[in-house]
């Protein structure tokens, strides 16, 4: 019996693909792709600077759902498709993560995302 278990977020899905938004094995929690969209209307807004601030709104409820919180998280992975948003990134990473001595690692790529996106998360979270 697989101790795997799916997270899903109200409102946010990775379109008709058959993945979950994340997955929990035990105590390790991992997500796909967590996207800048809105949670109420599944859409992603066209504003680089919005959608960095719902990705972190996203990626909290994406904690809450697999039963943690940010504080819970090991390795961020941020893909930008516009570089020139790292300095909003940077401002909202100092909101959700404001102690600088108990701060998740991050690397911060810049490359082609799908459709409008302009900003994606990976997390690595260890969740007891």
């Amino acid at each position: 019996m697989s101790s795997r278990n799916s997270v899903e977020v109200e409102g946010l899905s990775h379109g008709q693909n058959p993945i979950p938004f994340g997955s929990r094995v035990g105590p390790l929690v991992c997500s796909g792709g967590i996207m800048g969209a809105d949670p109420a209307t599944g859409k992603t807004p066209e504003d680089g600077a919005e959608q960095v601030r719902r990705v972190f709104e996203n990626l909290q409820a994406f904690m809450a759902a697999a039963g943690g919180t940010t504080d819970d998280i090991a390795k961020v992975e941020v893909l930008l498709a516009d570089n020139s948003l790292r300095a909003n990134v940077n401002e909202e990473w100092l909101k959700v993560f404001p102690d600088e001595h108990s701060r998740p690692a991050r690397h911060t790529t810049a490359g082609p995302l799908q459709g409008s996106m302009k900003i994606q998360l990976e997390v690595i979270a260890w969740v007891q």
